[in-house]
């Protein structure tokens, strides 16, 4: 860490969690009749014929929906991951984060947990080793496995497609500078959480996630990105922000100055008072 970065306890870098699209529950495909996340064919007791994967769902979320697609016991498409082979780079070392790209999927008549899945691996491949995706990483001196790590948490953290890009160049800088990314949405997904309060003891978990604590990316990503936050990580905004906080709804503010950030923070802070959200 540089001499002049601030204390790790005392920087608040974001201060806000994603709240993933699962709280709302309300997916819909198509003009069939649906229910969250999946679009059923002609009589109301029928099967989907098809399951949407929003953008920014951990992989925990995914499983669950396709659980509940193929009618199985919760767990089972977690335990099916055993036997899916799939098609993983190396350093995925066979955890699929990051690699269930969000689309709409058919649901085949014969459909199992290991095909469904597969798709969702083989279409993230085609979208991450081609152009740009992988000449973007390269690029940018890193590899494809770590593109999509820095576009998981700029996923998470970003409040509006437009930010995107800043947050991805925030990711930047503090690598460049050795400082820490002290994400909070890296703890929230090592705590299966999703909120917008980080307490100085979440700060202090004892994890490979606690982007606090550890240098570097975490070791994996930490939701499923879309393509938007894909070339924000390839293609970042250019400026020296180090900090940024959304202090209210359509209003983030990035900065390069601490003391601005401090001074952020503490509207940040002001807005939770008049409003508080429950921790989730």
């Amino acid at each position: 860490m540089q001499t002049n970065t601030p204390p790790r306890s005392s920087i608040r870098l974001t201060r806000r969690g994603r709240i993933v699209l699962i709280a709302t529950g309300a997916v819909v495909a198509a003009t069939a009749v649906a229910v969250p996340l999946l679009t059923l064919g002609g009589e109301q007791d029928a099967k989907p014929t098809s399951l949407v994967i929003p953008e920014g769902w951990r992989a925990g979320q995914v499983y669950e929906a396709v659980d509940k697609a193929l009618e199985l016991p919760p767990g089972a498409t977690k335990k099916s991951l055993a036997k899916a082979n799939l098609r993983l780079p190396n350093d995925a070392e066979g955890n699929p984060e990051g690699y269930l790209f969000p689309a709409t999927y058919p649901i085949q008549e014969k459909a199992t947990p290991e095909s469904l899945l597969a798709y969702m691996v083989d279409t993230a491949n085609k979208k991450f080793n081609g152009a740009p995706i992988a000449a973007g990483a390269q690029r940018n001196a890193m590899n494809v496995y770590q593109a999509v790590t820095i576009a998981s948490i700029v996923q998470a953290e970003a409040a509006t497609k437009a930010d995107m890009g800043k947050v991805a160049r925030v990711i930047f800088n503090r690598l460049e500078r050795g400082m820490p990314l002290q994400m909070d949405s890296t703890i929230n997904y090592a705590l299966g959480r999703s909120t917008l309060r980080t307490t100085l003891d979440d700060t202090r978990l004892d994890s490979p996630y606690n982007s606090y604590q550890r240098m570097g990316l975490p070791p994996t990503p930490i939701t499923n990105p879309g393509e938007d936050a894909l070339r924000a990580a390839i293609s970042p905004t250019p400026g020296d922000w180090l900090y940024f906080v959304t202090v209210k709804p359509g209003d983030t503010r990035f900065t390069a100055d601490y003391a601005e950030h401090q001074r952020n923070v503490a509207e940040f802070n002001a807005q939770q008072k008049k409003s508080p959200q429950p921790a989730q």
